[in-house]
């Protein structure tokens, strides 16, 4: 690999990050030495800040560097919704689309069994007390389309429902633009199942 055990800690580092592998991360490694140093300083100072100063929401349990983030502290949400979702990330994506008003409850994962992530890793006893506080009128289930998502989505479901809360789920449907002869069965299926 290098001659230099700063390096190659360095290069292990970047390891970490979810889809860089080895040559990713010698490349970027190569990249802020060689070329970025100063870069390189203010990126170790972000990620120094970020991990002693970011925390999570005592209320959705979004990344926040206060007690309460923004979202929740905002009286103008309708506290009579709650969308669930699986990462900040996808809370960020459904805030960027500026059709939802209501509040978010993140999981931080989702249900893996192989993975050892049940229902206390991703705060299941968090989120019935969230859902169950009297304000909350329909939780919405924005977990991803993949087998863990709907598991996750489907256990949160029966256990919301068996409170009697009112639970819904994102709809699938063929993407804005698409031709159908291009889209794959299981979503055109899911489309005609969901139609409206």
């Amino acid at each position: 690999m290098s001659s230099s055990d700063s390096l190659d800690a360095l290069i292990q580092a970047l390891r970490r990050l979810p889809g860089v592998g080895l040559k990713s991360a010698q490349r970027m490694a190569f990249h802020l030495l060689q070329r970025d140093r100063e870069g390189a300083r203010v990126l170790s100072r972000a990620l120094h800040e970020a991990a002693g100063s970011v925390q999570h929401c005592a209320r959705c349990h979004t990344f926040t560097e206060a007690g309460v983030c923004h979202t929740c502290l905002d009286p103008k949400r309708d506290a009579t919704r709650l969308c669930v979702v699986e990462t900040p990330a996808d809370q960020s994506a459904l805030e960027r689309t500026g059709a939802f008003k209501g509040l978010y409850f993140v999981l931080m994962g989702r249900l893996s069994p192989l993975d050892g992530v049940g229902p206390k890793e991703i705060g299941l006893q968090k989120l019935m007390e969230r859902a169950t506080n009297g304000a909350v009128q329909e939780v919405i289930l924005a977990t991803n389309f993949n087998a863990e998502g709907e598991a996750t989505a489907h256990v949160i479901s029966e256990a919301l429902k068996s409170r009697g809360l009112h639970v819904t789920r994102l709809a699938r449907g063929v993407p804005v633009g698409s031709e159908l002869e291009y889209v794959d069965l299981g979503t055109i299926a899911h489309a005609l199942a969901d139609r409206r």
